[in-house]
């Protein structure tokens, strides 16, 4: 398994997609948080042609690259002859300028995740430098992601309302997505999806980012938080004003309570799931996808199953082997406890997230071959302990559970009543070693063999030792192995484009 992500010239078939991580990190330095360019290769970087997802970091890494490759990359015409930007024209002289360039005329939309800041930071501070010749930019994302950014980022509060709604400045236009696609849209394998850029198609399916308090809104006499990325059954839009938000506790994105826990006074705050996305990306031109996830957390921890309504919709498109990589956060390593992972992946969690994607592969696979259906089982310690022992711990309540330093204990109902934290199971050897009984090889325990998997959103610690990204990339390795899944891990170079 590879320690770096991929560029050019390392894929024995033709790439559709080039992919650039601008920003591969999740904080805390504010200059290279999450932003991803992908383009189809096909469109040979023409007018809007590139899509971002999300933008914390967007002209910053634009600058940053040119700086590295300008001019000692670039022909007479102004031709890039090499790196990320290989191919591209550039009008003009510097790289300040240049990337206006690729940000006013060569992306062609904004797709974001979820409006947390280091998603959406630089979609905010960039917007003023476009020129109103070229149209708005669109800005597409689920309407829940949408509300939150009228409601609390252009609003004329926080930032200038640069929108074409509410009498904002026309610079961007919102695009709401259907969750789960729009069926009106496409036939066979690309119904449902919609146009993202040229190019480009795009599909999006919500997931789960943790949790979050909601407190009794008197007006509508109901929990919800609106404006945010909270999941509801009501998409009404209320004055943000009206909503209150309680921090002081510790418990955002605290995966410690149940749906069920209720308070017995109404207007008590509730538990809810902050809402996320992932987005389906498929070339126009081969009908090759890729899958890039905003922050989300495993489903074992979860208030709901989001992430395996990905994997349902990803596992025919690998068996045919048309989703050819996956972009998803990987924040800590497996030292981490649950009740601190707030709303993110760790090695373990994300290798048995993948096992369940695997399974389901194995699945179609065998569906479509008439063989005999194996069950696979995620991923176990395999003589080394993989599982962090604090992860292990038996708590007192689920309370206990979700409980961060700053916030106290919350009293305990049922004194008696244990549970333990989401472990990974213990993998099927029979399986893994080719069993008679399962009429199998063991090449056909790996169902995920060609599938990249590019890791984002590591959570850096600026210390004088080894980058968290050793030992994530490490974790996942050893955890890959032990469960068969045949996938390879990446830590994208953000001075590279990636092949895929």
């Amino acid at each position: 398994m590879s320690t770096k992500g991929e560029t050019s010239g390392t894929m024995a078939e033709k790439p559709a997609f080039q992919v650039i991580v601008l920003g591969p990190t999740g904080g805390p330095r504010e200059d290279s948080v999450t932003g991803i360019l992908v383009r189809s290769t096909s469109t040979k970087w023409s007018s809007n042609s590139v899509i971002a997802v999300d933008a914390g970091t967007l002209l910053a890494g634009i600058i940053r690259l040119l700086e590295r490759y300008i001019p000692e990359c670039r022909d007479d015409q102004g031709m890039m002859t090499s790196g990320p930007f290989q191919g591209l024209e550039l009008p003009c002289s510097t790289a300040q300028a240049n990337a206006a360039h690729v940000f006013r005329e060569i992306i062609g939309a904004v797709l974001i995740t979820h409006p947390h800041l280091d998603h959406i930071s630089g979609l905010a501070i960039n917007t003023p430098i476009l020129e109103a010749g070229n149209g708005p930019k669109p800005v597409a994302a689920l309407p829940s992601v949408l509300s939150a950014l009228k409601n609390h980022m252009f609003n004329d509060v926080i930032w200038p309302n640069l929108s074409d709604e509410d009498g904002g400045a026309g610079l961007l236009t919102y695009q709401r997505l259907v969750e789960g696609g729009n069926p009106r849209f496409g036939r066979g394998d690309s119904r449902g999806y919609v146009r993202a850029c040229n190019g480009l198609l795009t599909k999006c399916l919500s997931v789960s980012h943790g949790r979050c308090k909601q407190r009794y809104h008197p007006e509508s006499g109901t929990h919800h938080r609106v404006g945010s990325t909270v999941f509801s059954d009501h998409q009404l839009m209320l004055p943000s004003r009206a909503i209150s938000v309680d921090h002081t506790d510790g418990s955002f994105y605290s995966p410690a309570r149940s749906p069920r826990m209720l308070p017995s006074n109404p207007k008590e705050p509730v538990m809810a799931t902050v809402e996320s996305s992932a987005f389906f990306l498929r070339d126009h031109n081969t009908g090759s996808e890729i899958i890039v996830f905003g922050d989300v957390e495993p489903d074992s921890v979860s208030m709901g199953i989001h992430n395996k309504r990905v994997w349902e919709a990803a596992a025919p498109k690998i068996a045919t082997g048309k989703l050819r990589a996956i972009f998803i956060e990987c924040s800590y390593n497996d030292s981490t406890d649950d009740s601190y992972l707030y709303g993110h992946m760790c090695p373990r969690h994300l290798v048995s997230e993948l096992s369940v994607l695997a399974n389901r592969v194995t699945e179609v696979q065998d569906s479509t071959t008439g063989e005999k259906k194996r069950k696979r089982e995620p991923p176990v310690e395999t003589g080394s302990e993989q599982v962090s022992p604090r992860s292990k711990r038996t708590l007192s309540s689920p309370a206990d559970k979700g409980r961060t330093p700053e916030s106290p204990a919350e009293p305990r109902s049922h004194p008696n009543e244990s549970f333990e934290t989401p472990q990974i199971p213990k993998a099927d050897m029979g399986d893994a070693m080719g069993n008679p009984d399962t009429g199998t090889s063991v090449d056909a325990t790996l169902p995920l063999e060609g599938l990249k998997v590019y890791i984002i959103h590591i959570k850096e610690n600026l210390t004088d030792g080894p980058h968290p990204s050793d030992q994530i990339l490490r974790e996942l390795q050893d955890h890959g192995e032990a469960a068969h899944l045949g996938c390879e891990f990446f830590i994208p170079d953000p001075l590279e484009g990636i092949w895929i």
